[in-house]
């Protein structure tokens, strides 16, 4: 992950924890001050500033295993660079280096990855453990022990976000590479660390992954089933899904009301773990009774059934534990929470969280919560967060969409065959559009589906999407559309941009604004899409629903990890209790005055939480974002405008959205668009 940093001009030698402590050279003051006087001498004056950051960012990083007495003095002596033309070919040749690593690293990861990632069959013990390996938590310590991180922390300086927001502005592409390239030296982490973090990571996801809830064999409180023979449904997103289906359906609510008794035992961890995935029992969530299956395929005797023991809390204090355990060698982000913030996000925690509360206690998201009341001519309901009325599909049949979508990707090589279709239609140039295709593969999921950027430019992006026995569903179809946006946005942030260490985006955020962009047109793709003159104002009110929604999931997010850090020792059952404690306190505060009800956890069924470490903010402030950018979108061609855009690369957020659309990130655009579009349903 990209990281950044503040260094002081001059040293602390206690900058880092005592077990990273400075080298004997290093802790000297006068020591330094010399070597500081020996390199002006040598280089000139002009070059004072550079050598006293230089050598300061070398000596908060270097280890007594790097060389003790004269060996940090003498290293420092041989590779100041004063020369700027051997200045930019060091650059330069970093920049191609790194790619190169990090590149073909990427692709032995996704190789070992590929039995978990995707339906490839029975995911055996050797696949499991293969997961395990990590070759690129070696990349960064290789780095250093070569002293080739050294050299570059001495040439080259290190950027907080303090100093990106104060300078950038008068920055060339280069200064920002250059810029970028330094992240990835500003925090020195073992490779034993950076294993366990993946493998927290990874254990977490095969977890999510492989958490599927076989709704044919949920059953109504008269032991009824309620969902159709073979429909099999990953947590949380295939159950979210599914709730929002049945909108358009006269008998919807039961099912809907249904669907929220399997999350609410989900989250509270008393799902009994035998009916997890498993068709061989039948499941009541209302009683939590277990039933076997009889001879005629019918609900059996009641057989008794433990609740699942607090895997999913254990899952995330795995994480938690593996990644705070970097905070140490990070003295100046020195938690999880920083970094996620400061370097990842670059936008800080506290203004993240001002966003998502000027969203929730705005008084558009009250009227537009009377306005779905009235549209329901029922009392909200928790579940109602996933109110799906305003999209066009709010009208269209389920059965009717998967028909649909069945026929035209009965396979993954239909989808593969169509993406230049597809494009083009979204508004790319022919050629474009087949550029584009050529460095797009696609494959079918086992979890719910993601996009897998490349790392190198010789490589391809991955599009993963779920595909059943009778091929692409309407719900594997509508995220196979995001995960195109999230590849079209990495093939030109990687293979459109200039300088290799600013591919990508600011952040998550804005790749996954990008990737709703698409989504939101998914319909159109299938064919469906007609002029309407209220489809803007419906998207404001679609846009605000969804990111009031997901901006509580955010805060839920958030507070969970602050609670982690205040009880570092905490066993899975607290956490499970604190989890809940804080969803509740967060629906009280924003959601019980306009839905009407108090206590829903439901804000703790996110299977990202779990997952990704601090990644559902991004969701939100995606929503603010694309609204922003959709407008810019639509003032010219779109393909040449989402190029234009998606090729800015990892500029801050701040200068990336300025490039964007002319303005920083802010909630005004979208509150004024649905109070006008409230004002319009009056």
């Amino acid at each position: 992950m990209p990281h950044s940093t503040l260094v002081p001009l001059l040293l602390s030698a206690a900058a880092l924890a005592p077990l990273l402590a400075s080298a004997p050279a290093a802790a000297d003051d006068r020591a330094m001050e010399a070597l500081v006087e020996e390199l002006v001498l040598r280089h000139g004056a002009a070059q004072e500033a550079r050598i006293r950051r230089g050598l300061a960012q070398v000596a908060d990083r270097w280890w007594p295993q790097d060389g003790k007495g004269e060996a940090f003095a003498a290293f420092c002596r041989e590779n100041f660079v004063a020369d700027e033309a051997k200045l930019e070919r060091t650059f330069s040749r970093l920049e191609a280096a790194i790619e190169q690593v990090d590149g073909h690293l990427h692709e032995v990861r996704r190789g070992l990855t590929t039995p978990l990632d995707l339906d490839t069959g029975e995911v055996e013990t050797v696949d499991r453990m293969l997961s395990e390996i990590d070759l690129a938590a070696h990349v960064d310590e290789d780095l250093f022990q070569a002293k080739v991180a050294f050299l570059a922390l001495l040439n080259f300086p290190v950027h907080s976000l303090a100093d990106r927001l104060q300078q950038s502005a008068d920055w060339s592409r280069e200064t920002w590479a250059r810029s970028r390239m330094m992240d990835r030296f500003a925090i020195r982490v073992p490779a034993a660390v950076e294993r366990e973090i993946t493998g927290a990571f990874t254990r977490a996801d095969q977890y999510i992954a492989n958490y599927n809830i076989r709704m044919d064999r949920v059953l109504d409180e008269n032991g009824e089933p309620l969902f159709r023979e073979g429909l099999r449904l990953i947590t949380h997103w295939g159950l979210r899904d599914e709730l929002k289906s049945w909108y358009a359906e006269s008998a919807g609510l039961v099912r809907q009301q249904a669907i929220l008794r399997v999350m609410e035992r989900i989250v509270r961890q008393e799902i009994p773990a035998s009916v997890i995935d498993n068709a061989e029992l039948f499941w009541t969530p209302s009683t939590n009774a277990v039933h076997s299956v009889s001879g005629s395929g019918r609900p059996g005797g009641e057989v008794k059934a433990a609740r699942e023991p607090d895997l999913r809390y254990a899952r995330l204090l795995e994480v938690f534990r593996a990644v705070s355990a970097a905070d140490r060698y990070s003295p100046d982000d020195p938690t999880y929470i920083d970094r996620r913030f400061n370097r990842d996000r670059e936008i800080p925690e506290r203004d993240v969280e001002a966003l998502l509360v000027s969203v929730l206690t705005s008084s558009e998201f009250r009227d537009l919560a009377a306005t779905i009341r009235r549209r329901l001519g029922r009392p909200l309901q928790p579940f109602d967060i996933w109110y799906d009325g305003f999209k066009e599909r709010g009208s269209l049949g389920q059965a009717e969409l998967d028909k649909l979508v069945g026929s035209r990707y009965p396979d993954v090589e239909a989808f593969q065959r169509d993406l230049p279709g597809l494009l083009r239609t979204l508004g790319f140039a022919a050629a474009r559009a087949d550029w584009l295709a050529e460095k797009i593969v696609v494959e079918s999921a086992r979890g719910a589906g993601h996009a897998m950027g490349a790392v190198r430019r010789e490589d391809r992006a991955h599009l993963r999407t779920r595909f059943g026995e009778s091929g692409m569903d309407y719900k594997g179809y509508n995220i196979a559309v995001h995960e195109l946006g999230h590849n079209v946005e990495q093939v030109f942030s990687l293979n459109g941009i200039d300088h290799w260490w600013l591919n990508g985006v600011p952040n998550t955020a804005f790749t996954e604004a990008l990737a709703f962009v698409f989504q939101k047109r998914d319909l159109e793709l299938l064919g469906l899409k007609t002029e309407d003159k209220d489809a803007r104002n419906r998207e404001a009110l679609d846009t605000l629903w969804a990111t009031a929604e997901i901006g509580g999931v955010g805060l839920v997010d958030m507070g969970v990890w602050r609670w982690m850090y205040e009880n570092p020792r905490a066993t899975p059952a607290e956490l499970r209790e604190a989890t809940l404690r804080i969803a509740r306190g967060v629906w009280n505060l924003y959601y019980a005055p306009v839905f009407g009800v108090r206590d829903s956890e439901l804000l703790a069924i996110y299977s990202h939480m779990i997952v990704y470490g601090l990644y559902l903010p991004d969701y939100p402030i995606g929503h603010v974002i694309a609204f922003q950018v959709a407008d810019a979108l639509g003032r010219g061609k779109f393909g040449e405008q989402f190029e234009r855009i998606a090729r800015q690369g990892r500029l801050t957020p701040d200068a990336w959205m300025r490039g964007a659309v002319g303005e920083p990130i802010s909630t005004k655009a979208l509150l004024a668009a649905a109070r006008a579009a409230l004002d319009a349903t009056k």
